[in-house]
Order: structure tokens, then C-alpha cells, then sequence
């Protein structure tokens, strides 16, 4: 029976504990890779923890062995619009354990759960988990199922879920996949009875989740059988961290406390909007670890997302009371929380600080202009009863203040507007076509590969 800790655990004992725990299970500990994916062009950043094993889940041989763990740092803006609630994240690390082509559901089912239960202490009662509902492409997931029962979960807290929900992957535009189990922890054991993570999502959080890599997606969207089936489980760093902890959102931990301290006395105001100081305070800590990898902020790619992230973090922070240049000051504060894993952060702390105030100086130049011509512009809407900005109001917004199309989105939709996405692209197409330069369709393909 693995010992439980009774003592207070920070971020990087229970990165030492999931590495502890799996080792002895016979799993080789493999390092941390990259955020910029090194044989993975479909995708701009490394999403999860599989990403970097992908040729050895294709059946490669890892010269490490078939059994693998490790903890990755990850970045996905696919929930952007999310992140200021309590537990989205763009940046953030992925726990990882995975099985190649050695054991399978029953062992990993077993682990993973024991891992969070046993180990960390986390209530076992307060899971509930889901299994994949089945369709054309795949099986119900009864095996799954029927683990989870023996291991003690009742079947009112288990749930079959559709693909949307309960299948993983590839991780981009074709390759390793499959039906996946999560593990949800209950937010408010004492709220309404009958809940389940598919009817009441804010209250329980998903902590973990196997994924069982059965099939090979091709790229005309085929399901093939994967050669070599394995394990692949990720459990969530920091919402793992604030559940052990008893705290309400991943923000208040020590990964975060010193950079949201850091916003709320730079704001000035006695209290800052929180989901503002949420937003900043993880902006910064993917920006930093973006910049670390030798990115510039810029208008294609990986640079543009870190533009992207900037200029949102510098918006919000004009929101607060924050005027003056304030990012480079917070990754300062930000890199010691994350350099005891990443040491690389720390490495690069100038660069970074630097490539941050530069980006944000270009930005502050004109982000007031840029707010009062986006107002006018709203204004018109409104007086004309035209519910959608148009899209060379947006390219004008682009082109000569620096907004990204997502930010000038977020703002009109505050207003109750929307804006011509499609007018934007045929604006952006034309300008590029008379300045002979051609990027208007790399510029497309930032936007929609963002992870």
C-alpha cells in the first residue's frame, strides 16, 4: 500500500511524488521537452505531455524503455476565452505517465487512481469519472467501465460520454488517438445530488485522464488501428496542486501568489477585478515560457500567439489601473516560480524581460488611439442598429494599432457586437496582394493552428 502524504505538498514535491510513485512501477523518468514541438509542424506548440513521444507511439523504439514518465510544460489557447475562472490555463503542466505497447487499461486505471487517492490523499468518494459512449469509429467503453467499478466508483458516478468528450487526440492534424476515462473531483460534495461532470462542469474538476491510443487518424479522417496500442495518462499540475492544497482556484497556490500579489499592487486599487488579475497572471507565465524558446512576438506562428498574449495582458491591465510597463516586472517574479523544473526560464530571464518590455512598448504607443477609433467605430454600429463591426474597420484596428482580430473580438462582443471575420481576411488578402508580399495565407494559417 503506497504511503499517503500527511504533510503539506508544493509544486515541486508532487512533481517529485508522480515521478516517485511511477518509477517504482517500473517507469523510466525522461525529461521535459521542448514548448516549440521539434518534428511537429501541423501544431505550434507542444499541448501535452504525449506530444514529444509521438514517433514512439507510433511504434518507434524509446531508447528509455516501454514504460515512461515525466512532467511537461504545455500551451494551449484553444480555451482562452475561459482562462480567468478559476482553472483554465493556456500555460501549464501535464503530469505524465505512459505505457508503450506494455500494460493497459487495468493498470493504468488502477495507478492513476491510486496515485490520487492513495498517495495524495484526494477523497475517493468525491470522484466521479467518464468512459467513451461509442459510435461508428469506436466501442462503448465497457471495460473501462466495469475497472472503475472495481475499483470502487459506484455506477451512478460513472458517465458514458460522446467523442466530443471522451476521445483523445491526435494531437494535430493526423495521428495517435483514442477513447479516453477522466477523473473528476467534486468541487461541492454538499451541492445538489445527482450532478455529474456533464451537467454541472464548473463544479467538478477534471484532474486526470487515460487516454487508450487504439487507432491511427488519417488525414482523410480514417480511423485505422494503431500497430502499436498504448497508455498514454496526463494529470493536470496545478488543479492536482490546489485540490491537495484546499484551496478554490489554481491562483491561489505558490505558482501563482507572488505574480497575482505583484498585479494587485500595481493596479493601485483596492480590489482589481479578479478575473483580470487572473487573466494577466497567466498570460505572463506563458509568454515567459514562449520567449524562452527564442520567440519574438510577431505576426505569424508561434510569434503571433505571444503577441496575441501581451497585448491581451497589457488590455486587461489598463482595465485595473495599471498604466505604465509592467511585464517585464512580472516575469521577475514569475520565472523563480517555475525555475526549480524549467531552469531554463531562468537562463533567459533578460532576453525575456527584454522581447516583453519591447512588445509592449510598441503597444502602448498607439493601444489608446487604437480604443478610441475601435469606440467610434462601435458607436456608428449602434446609432445604425448594425449588430457587426465591419471587416476594414477591423484591418484598419490590425494594421495601424497593433489589435490582434481575437482582442477587437472580445471587445465588440463586450458591446454586444461581433465583427466580419470575413471581411477582415479579404481586407488583410488585398493589402498583402498590393504590397506583393504573399503571407496572406501563412497569416490564415497562424490563426487556425493556433493549439
Amino acid at each position: 500500500m503506497p504511503t499517503r502524504i500527511d504533510t503539506w505538498i508544493d509544486a515541486q514535491r508532487l512533481r517529485q511524488e508522480f515521478l516517485a510513485y511511477y518509477q517504482a512501477r517500473g517507469h523510466a523518468i525522461i525529461g521535459s521537452a521542448p514548448l516549440i514541438p521539434a518534428h511537429d509542424p501541423s501544431v505550434l506548440f507542444t499541448t501535452a505531455g504525449m506530444h514529444p513521444l509521438v514517433p514512439f507511439l507510433l511504434g518507434a523504439q524509446h531508447p528509455a524503455g516501454r514504460r515512461l514518465a515525466n512532467y511537461q510544460k504545455c500551451l494551449r489557447t484553444n480555451d482562452i476565452a475561459e482562462v480567468g475562472d478559476g482553472v483554465h490555463l493556456t500555460f501549464f503542466e501535464m503530469l505524465g505517465a505512459w505505457s508503450l505497447d506494455d500494460y493497459g487499461r487495468a493498470d493504468a486505471l488502477r495507478w492513476s487512481y491510486g496515485f490520487l487517492t492513495e498517495r495524495l490523499g484526494l477523497d475517493p468518494a468525491r470522484f466521479h469519472v467518464t468512459c467513451f459512449a461509442g459510435d461508428a469509429d469506436a466501442p462503448r467503453d465497457m471495460e473501462a467501465a466495469a475497472l472503475w467499478r472495481a475499483l470502487g466508483i459506484p455506477p451512478e458516478r460513472i458517465s458514458f460520454l460522446p467523442k466530443a468528450d471522451n476521445w483523445w487526440g491526435p494531437a494535430g492534424a493526423s495521428g495517435p488517438c483514442g477513447p479516453d476515462s477522466e477523473l473528476f473531483y467534486d468541487t461541492d460534495p454538499g451541492g445538489p445530488p445527482g450532478a455529474t461532470p456533464a451537467t454541472h462542469p464548473a463544479r467538478f474538476w477534471e484532474v486526470g485522464n487515460n487516454v487508450f491510443m487504439q487507432y491511427d487518424q488519417q488525414p482523410d479522417g480514417r480511423y485505422l488501428p494503431l500497430a502499436q496500442p498504448n497508455v498514454d495518462l496526463g494529470i493536470g499540475l496545478e488543479r492536482t496542486l490546489a485540490l491537495v492544497q484546499g484551496v478554490a482556484t489554481a491562483y491561489e497556490t505558490e505558482l501563482f501568489v507572488p505574480i497575482v500579489e505583484q498585479i494587485r499592487a500595481r493596479s493601485g486599487r483596492p480590489d482589481p477585478a479578479p478575473v483580470a488579475v487572473r487573466v494577466i497572471a497567466d498570460h505572463i507565465r506563458a509568454a515567459v515560457g514562449i520567449l524562452a524558446e527564442g520567440i519574438v512576438p510577431g505576426k505569424v506562428g508561434q510569434p503571433y500567439i505571444a503577441r496575441r498574449l501581451v497585448r491581451r495582458a497589457v488590455r486587461y491591465g489598463r482595465e485595473i489601473g495599471i498604466g505604465s510597463h509592467f511585464l517585464a516586472d512580472l516575469a521577475v517574479v514569475a520565472i523563480p516560480t517555475l525555475a526549480a523544473p524549467y531552469p531554463e526560464l531562468a537562463r533567459e530571464q533578460a532576453r525575456i524581460c527584454a522581447a516583453l518590455d519591447a512588445e509592449e512598448t510598441r503597444f502602448q504607443r498607439t493601444l489608446v488611439d487604437g480604443e478610441k477609433e475601435l469606440a467610434k467605430a462601435m458607436a456608428v454600429c449602434q446609432a445604425q442598429g448594425t449588430p457587426v463591426l465591419p471587416g476594414p474597420v477591423v484591418f484598419q484596428l490590425y494594421s495601424t494599432y497593433g489589435f490582434p482580430v481575437e482582442l477587437t473580438q472580445e471587445i465588440v462582443t463586450q458591446a454586444g457586437l461581433d465583427l466580419d471575420r470575413a471581411g477582415f481576411a479579404a481586407a488583410f488578402a488585398d493589402h498583402q496582394a498590393l504590397s506583393r508580399q504573399g503571407g496572406a495565407a501563412r497569416f490564415r494559417g497562424g490563426l487556425a493552428r493556433e493549439p
